[in-house]
């Protein structure tokens, strides 16, 4: 694998298999790991360093309940630019930085420029982000919408088949 660039291609059977048990549950033993993909723990351990290493493995995170924590209601915010240049695009991108409830954010190729994942407690919750939202840069338009349930959330990419 390449520092800079990966592909699929440069990874064999035990290191989709491996990457696959990494993102089901990072805090899984080594040894764990180690003998579900029939290596020794060394072995094991100095792939997963490699990973690390290369960017394969960007970092470990805990993943968190937002219901539990106040954040259960997610809002898709589509963002039409008033302008469009480079400076522009980094005042609006540095303005997003700063709002946390901005956990995702995505320019669009299409008729909408922007797409923003909000994680908010309720309307009123989201009402504050958007006045901030607003404020942060000149915008053309602004839409949003919130999700009624969730059908799918996963954080695993999907590798191929070995």
């Amino acid at each position: 694998m390449k520092k800079s660039q990966s592909s699929s291609s440069e990874l064999d059977a035990i290191d989709l298999k491996l990457l696959a048990l990494l993102q089901e549950d990072a805090a899984r033993p080594v040894a764990e790991m180690a003998e579900a993909v029939n290596l020794s723990v060394n072995a094991c351990w100095r792939r997963i360093k490699r990973y690390e290493a290369e960017g394969v493995i960007r970092r470990r995170v805990a993943l968190l309940d937002a219901h539990k924590l106040g954040a259960g209601v997610t809002v898709f915010v589509t963002v039409r630019a008033a302008e469009h240049s480079d400076q522009w695009l980094e005042g609006f991108a540095r303005a997003m930085d700063r709002i946390p409830e901005v956990t995702e954010f995505y320019r669009m190729s299409g008729e909408i420029d922007y797409l923003l994942k909000i994680q908010v407690a309720d309307i009123a919750a989201y009402d504050a982000v958007y006045k901030r939202l607003i404020r942060s840069a000149r915008l053309s338009d602004v839409s949003s919408a919130f999700a009624m349930e969730v059908i799918k959330h996963t954080t695993a990419v999907p590798l191929p088949e070995s």
